[in-house]
């Protein structure tokens, strides 16, 4: 049972970071999704895109720490640990 509340943190987690990119990329690019990932990919910022989409990991993070769901907010806080290891690796190399 533990493991399952987990595994539904990590799941939302990820889906907030890529909602939270994709809402991101809508908001405040002139261009496309797809050309906008991109001209990041060439321009070495899409690591900065997916720490700007991490952002809404915290907004899920404390509205399951509110209602008392503490082993979903750990899944969120390893899917927000991953992207951030995503971004070091994507950085680095």
């Amino acid at each position: 049972m533990k493991t399952k509340e987990i595994i539904i943190g990590f799941i939302v987690g990820i889906i907030a970071n890529t909602f939270g990119t994709l809402l991101y990329i809508l908001l405040f690019s002139n261009m496309g999704i797809a050309e906008t990932l991109k001209t990041a990919v060439a321009q070495d910022h899409l690591g900065s895109l997916l720490a700007l989409g991490a952002i809404l990991n915290l907004v899920v993070f404390f509205g399951f720490l509110r209602i008392k769901r503490d082993l979903r907010a750990r899944g969120v806080m390893i899917a927000t640990l991953l992207t951030a290891l995503i971004i070091l690796f994507y950085k680095i190399f």
